[in-house]
């Protein structure tokens, strides 16, 4: 089984987050600079749809003038599907940096399709860990197997979506004048917090996935080992979810917790990198560190320091976590319960931890 789950962990982290599209001979036939009158490549269009069905953000790198290029792709019907679209005449390298930059993900998570070998050639010296597709092959792309995420949730078939919501929080954000506080009251925003149930655990598996970040000991757990600790009794296995006035985050937080004798240990912790400058990681750990008050137990958690994972340490010690041993770089983190604040009037939380 535990051979089964690593094989299932290496295929998930594989999986392609992002696709950037060239233009010219690529997503159409013909080359706008020439003056051709573009026509879309049979099958294109299909691909881009069914990609976004299965959660796979996509963007444009293309050395083009933006201002006629995009009324052609509004003309295709395809301009929904593309966030951060760089159409300019810089290095399509910078341009994967900037689309990378903008969804925080890394760049071992993109792709890159292109018809010239020259430009794929310049994207894979800057950045070896993106793959590299020929535009001859894009209509296999569906069928590749870092296309095909093990599951397809909710989440996913709505992330475009939820992105899309985040850069009108962010246009609204820049143009607020006040504290950042008076700024998160505005969102009005409703954080739910539960035991993950059987429905859940899809979004789970997906979340141990993707979040590299923000992941307080990079482990990963498969859907069959997640269920594993949901049924245990000597485990707690909490799912969080964040909505405001703009919509729906989705599913954003994960927390495996061991409860067998007197003193609880996080075992994993970790928050969607869209909503950690929310401030609603504390919240999260909080409410983790109240419930461990109420049963009268010590907390403590285990943290593995990792190239990408340094806020959630900041995070932990801002929590009045404290290392009470290291062992290169394992460290085990022990929590004071005496003062635990109430959680901050920008966002409302509604707990079921209680319950069931």
């Amino acid at each position: 089984m535990r051979e089964h789950a690593r094989e299932v962990r290496n295929e998930m982290e594989k999986t392609i987050k992002c696709v950037v599209w060239d233009l010219d001979e690529t997503i159409w036939s013909g080359t706008l600079l020439e003056g051709d009158d573009v026509v879309l490549r049979e099958g294109i269009g299909s691909v881009i749809k069914k990609l976004d069905e299965r959660g796979i953000l996509q963007s444009l790198a293309s050395k083009n003038d933006f201002d006629v290029a995009w009324p052609q792709i509004r003309r295709f019907g395809l301009d929904e599907y593309f966030l951060y679209p760089q159409v300019h005449w810089r290095s399509k390298a910078v341009s994967i940096t900037e689309i990378a930059g903008s969804l925080n993900i890394w760049k071992d998570t993109v792709a890159f399709v292109d018809d010239q070998p020259f430009e794929r050639e310049e994207v894979r010296f800057h950045h070896p860990e993106v793959l590299c597709i020929d535009a001859a092959d894009a209509l296999k792309i569906p069928g590749m197997p870092r296309m095909q995420p093990r599951f397809v949730t909710k989440d996913s078939r709505i992330r475009r979506k939820m992105y899309l919501d985040e850069i009108r929080r962010r246009e609204v954000e820049e143009t607020f004048e006040g504290p950042q506080d008076a700024s998160l009251e505005t969102l009005e925003m409703k954080m739910s917090i539960g035991p993950a149930l059987a429905g859940d655990l899809r979004r789970a598996e997906e979340l141990t996935v993707r979040t590299n970040q923000l992941n307080t000991t990079g482990v990963t757990y498969s859907y069959e080992e997640l269920d594993r600790f949901r049924r245990s009794s000597d485990y707690m296995l909490l799912i969080t979810g964040l909505e405001d006035r703009f919509g729906s985050y989705g599913k954003i937080g994960l927390a495996l917790i061991e409860t067998r004798g007197e003193t609880w240990i996080i075992r994993l912790l970790l928050m969607s990198c869209r909503v950690m400058a929310r401030g609603v990681g504390a919240v999260f750990i909080n409410q983790i560190r109240l419930m461990a008050r109420e049963a009268g137990v010590s907390l403590r958690a285990e943290f593995k320091v990792t190239e990408r994972n340094r806020l959630m340490y900041m995070t932990y010690k801002f929590s009045r976590f404290r290392e009470v041993e290291n062992r290169e770089g394992r460290v085990l983190m022990e929590c004071d319960l005496a003062e635990i604040p109430p959680h901050p009037s920008y966002v409302q939380v509604v707990s079921t931890c209680g319950e069931g």
